[in-house]
């Protein structure tokens, strides 16, 4: 693995690296790691990346990894810098020839995000895209039961995402993570929404297999000063007539990431909270309520894409860090699959791709636009 951004100085790329380290699958051998120079050297060198591997920028990385003899360059790049300098080193990656993992939102503008698409398409090179809490194994045996028709014809879709970080006008008092997530500029047309919004619509559309297809928007500045929207309501209507209601907010004050989905069927409904990741409810029309729990001993009750990417006994606790790791495996063990000539399994190919990418752009334009318009429904379009 070659890495752009994620230096000392960063939050999300040591997250990356302790998921992509957890199964011994991954080596991190080279880096452009900030775009200070002392910061990318410093970083590097605490890494253990060799000096001569050190990269000052993203295009001397990827020109001078591409000329080393196949054995030795990097399998793939993965990319952890702010949204807006995310497609430059994705497509230039896959132009050299390299596999890409990219932090999410993919792109910033949706065009971006169809253009790498286009060049996944002609170069058939994988790209992953790290919508994390689609690796939790519970939420995995939500989607599971809900393609088997457990709960039978989904009628009901509640997503939340509270956060309360935002809550004062922290950009402006030496926040850096709240800098740039703030500045149109550097995070695009909308701040909370294209940060965790994006996260709840992908859980809703990943869990039931449903595309949304319209909705209504309704976003906030609620913190005096800020230039993006912190606050967030949408009202979602699905392909199969089913209707939802998403939330999503960054002055929730109190709330850390405070992440629950629940969703309904003719038959009954499951219900999963991220503060409580191994357990899932599922809740039926006519009987008690059932609580099942993640862990690698319930083979005999759990779907296997759940138990594949379960890594413990039942009762002991996995979470985000987890949740990341399955990410990376599913990819890792994807392109390991490929290099080796084999077929990788069902199991593996689940990790989110460009195709989640370009819905999640599109979400964030068209919450946007509805927020903007008039109308009381905006047709979702992509």
């Amino acid at each position: 693995m070659g890495m752009v951004g994620g230096g000392k100085d960063a939050f999300i790329g040591a997250i990356h690296r302790h998921a992509a380290f957890m199964d011994g699958m991954v080596e991190l051998v080279c880096g452009a790691l900030s775009i200070n120079p002392d910061i990318a050297v410093d970083s590097a060198r605490s890494l253990f990346i060799a000096e001569d591997r050190t990269y000052l920028n993203f295009e001397e990385m990827i020109k001078k990894e591409a000329a080393l003899p196949a054995d030795k360059r990097m399998d793939f790049v993965t990319i952890v810098t702010p949204n807006f300098a995310h497609f430059a080193p994705a497509m230039m990656a896959l132009d050299h020839g390299f596999h890409v993992v990219i932090e999410k939102p993919i792109t910033f503008t949706i065009d971006e995000a169809k253009q790498l698409k286009q060049k996944l398409d002609e170069t058939g090179l994988l790209l992953c895209l790290t919508h994390t809490y689609s690796g939790y194994p519970m939420v995995k045996q939500a989607k599971a039961m809900v393609k088997d028709g457990v709960l039978g014809k989904i009628r009901k879709v509640y997503v939340e995402y509270p956060q309360g970080w935002l809550s004062k006008l922290s950009e402006r008092e030496g926040n850096a993570q709240a800098a740039w997530r703030t500045d149109p500029k550097k995070s695009g047309k909308s701040g909370c929404m294209g940060d965790i919004g994006t996260h709840a619509a992908h859980l809703a559309e990943y869990i039931t297999g449903l595309k949304i297809t319209k909705l209504c928007a309704d976003l906030n500045v609620m913190v005096e000063g800020r230039m993006l929207d912190d606050d967030g309501n949408v009202l979602l209507k699905f392909e199969n007539g089913a209707a939802g209601v998403l939330m999503a907010s960054q002055v929730a004050a109190g709330e850390e990431n405070a992440l629950k989905i629940r969703v309904y069927g003719e038959k009954g409904g499951v219900e999963w909270a991220q503060h409580e990741p191994n357990t899932l409810l599922l809740k039926w029309l006519d009987q008690p309520t059932q609580i099942l729990r993640a862990g690698g001993n319930y083979g005999d009750r759990l779907s296997s894409f759940a138990t594949h990417n379960c890594r413990t006994p039942g009762g002991h606790p996995e979470g985000y860090l987890e949740a990341f790791g399955n990410i990376y495996r599913n990819f890792s063990l994807t392109l390991a699959a490929r290099i080796d000539g084999k077929e990788p399994s069902k199991e593996m190919l689940d990790f989110p791709r460009v195709e989640e990418g370009i819905r999640g752009m599109a979400f964030i334009d068209n919450v946007v636009a509805s927020s903007q318009s008039d109308k009381k429904w905006t047709d979702y379009t992509v």
